[in-house]
């Protein structure tokens, strides 16, 4: 059997034979920092993660690699069981764009530790951190079918709070996080609808926003 260190060197290495400089450029455009990145389409990762499920040691060997797409993987193939609050803490600090800290998201929703993260980080200070709390939110929204309804109302005042913080990472997932809530069925939509007319209304220019756009789509689907 290969060990890790050699799949890992041979996965490194076809990343790097597949730069692409045009999918680089693109990947810039839509705010990814590709100062380490390959240009590697997702479909392209997810391949290469089919062969890798749960080899946790090889996720941690992709991800000290800090190579973006390496980094990609490794959130695709890390074994939930095995997760740990300062190895949650440790990925979040290397976020350096938006894609990486939703897809870890993926990742992180299937440790014990999903509804904890919302807690830890909603009021944190930190651009990716806060992120990664109401990116969590709107993830479990869609994902966490066994959840009681009732228990995401209770993510309104996280929300109605971080809906004046400016930021653009931020700003989107907590409008990501209403929308999803809203969406996830007809006993929740009206109380989402509600509180998008509410910061649709606010005086604040980015829970305005914020409002505005979550009131227009979920508003739409009571049409």
């Amino acid at each position: 059997m290969i060990d890790n260190k050699t799949v890992f060197d041979l996965i490194i290495s076809d990343l790097k034979s597949q730069y692409n400089e045009t999918n680089v450029a693109g990947m810039k455009r839509f705010g990814i920092d590709t100062e380490n990145a390959f240009g590697v389409k997702i479909p392209v990762l997810r391949s290469i993660a089919k062969l890798h499920k749960n080899n946790h040691e090889l996720a941690l060997l992709l991800w000290e690699s800090a190579y973006h797409e390496a980094r990609l993987i490794a959130s695709f193939i890390a074994d939930p069981k095995k997760a740990s609050p300062e190895l949650i803490d440790a990925w979040i600090s290397g976020f350096k764009s938006w894609d990486l800290c939703d897809q870890c998201c993926g990742y992180f929703l299937k440790t014990e530790w999903a509804y904890e993260i919302i807690d830890w980080y909603a009021e944190d200070k930190r651009t990716f951190y806060k992120r990664t709390a109401f990116s969590m939110i709107a993830r479990l929204a869609v994902h966490d079918k066994k959840r009681k309804h009732e228990d995401f109302l209770k993510f309104f005042s996280k929300i109605e709070t971080a809906s004046t913080d400016e930021r653009n990472m931020v700003k989107k997932a907590v409008n990501w996080a209403l929308r999803q809530i809203g969406k996830r069925n007809s006993s929740l939509l009206l109380p989402s609808i509600e509180l998008a007319e509410k910061l649709k209304n606010s005086n604040n220019k980015t829970a305005h926003w914020i409002g505005v756009d979550a009131y227009r789509e979920l508003n739409s689907i009571c049409l």
